[in-house]
């Protein structure tokens, strides 16, 4: 079986990916995230290949998998915030209203000399309503360091970015970062010969 690579930094990707019993390096991508692309899908999509793809030259018989994730909100697409006060400013947009979270995860396998033998992109999307936030609350929050490292300015997994989420229609793990079950049913159809339900057992 070829050598498993994570191309992020995310500790949140490295926990789901742990949890599931996958054996695997984490070496993040140190690729520049820059594209004029707009459309969310292909976006994300485009990101993740171009971290799985960068991380690729190191590795021989591998296969490596990249993601990103991203909020949209009223057509804007929204990533991680710059500093408190702009962090602060998005979770007031976010207030009582509705918005997509996007993850773009792709597959990358590289032969003995290190080239890109075969490749694969896929998304999942979720939607999140957020309840209306008090400014105090958003504050406290801001408070905890937890929300400049997230999409968005919030973790759904966080003590307190958990009780800003008044629902959710789609795939919960795809708002933590790293859609499992889609994950899951792509890498069988990319990789049959791996099968964690067998390695579990």
């Amino acid at each position: 079986m070829p050598q498993i690579i994570l191309a992020s930094q995310s500790p949140r990707r490295k926990k789901l990916l742990d949890q599931i019993g996958l054996s695997f390096q984490v070496f993040p991508s140190n690729a520049e995230e820059i594209s004029s692309q707009r459309d969310p899908v292909l976006l994300v999509e485009e990101l993740a290949l171009l971290k799985a793809s960068d991380v690729s030259s190191n590795f021989s018989d591998a296969f490596i998998i990249g993601a990103d994730t991203i909020v949209v909100h009223n057509n804007e697409i929204i990533g991680k915030p710059e500093n408190g006060e702009d962090a602060a400013r998005l979770l007031s947009t976010l207030s009582n209203s509705t918005h997509d979270v996007y993850t773009g995860v792709a597959f990358v396998k590289t032969d003995k000399n290190r080239q890109i033998t075969a490749k694969h992109t896929f998304y999942e999307q979720t939607k999140v309503t957020f309840s209306a936030l008090e400014p105090q609350d958003i504050n406290a929050y801001i408070k905890s360091g937890s929300p400049l490292d997230k999409a968005g300015a919030y973790g759904i997994q966080d003590d307190l970015g958990a009780l800003f989420v008044e629902r959710i229609e789609g795939d919960y793990y795809n708002v933590v970062g790293f859609p499992l079950n889609r994950f899951y049913r792509e890498l069988k159809k990319f990789m049959p010969d791996m099968s964690l339900m067998t390695k579990k057992l």
